[in-house]
């Protein structure tokens, strides 16, 4: 596999991922590195899976990733969760005010 481009590594570890069929997915910075037309790819696979009953645990550093892709949201600060709220009331102001809080 060290012979393909990272998009191209990717997309078959996704692949790898949906062939086990699992209930709950976890994926650390799924689109990093990589470009627009990949991460739609990507998004519209993620979509696919929960559509399918799938949850998937997304672990991003991309505000607007986390914005347009999860359902429910918990901020980390300081190394602990410091807020979890809903996409409804999620912005990425209040993401980064929360991020920032130390205390």
């Amino acid at each position: 596999m060290e012979t393909y481009s990272g998009v191209n590594q990717q997309k078959i570890m996704v692949s790898r991922w949906l062939m086990k069929r699992s209930n709950i997915y976890i994926m650390d910075e799924p689109t990093r590195g990589i470009d627009a037309a990949a991460k739609v790819d990507i998004y519209n696979t993620m979509n696919d899976m929960v559509s399918k009953g799938a949850s998937i645990i997304l672990i991003s550093s991309e505000i607007e990733e986390i914005l347009g892709m999860s359902d429910r949201i918990l901020v980390l600060a300081g190394g602990r969760i410091s807020t979890e709220m809903s996409r409804d009331d999620a912005t990425k102001e209040k993401i980064l005010e929360l991020a920032s809080d130390e205390g």
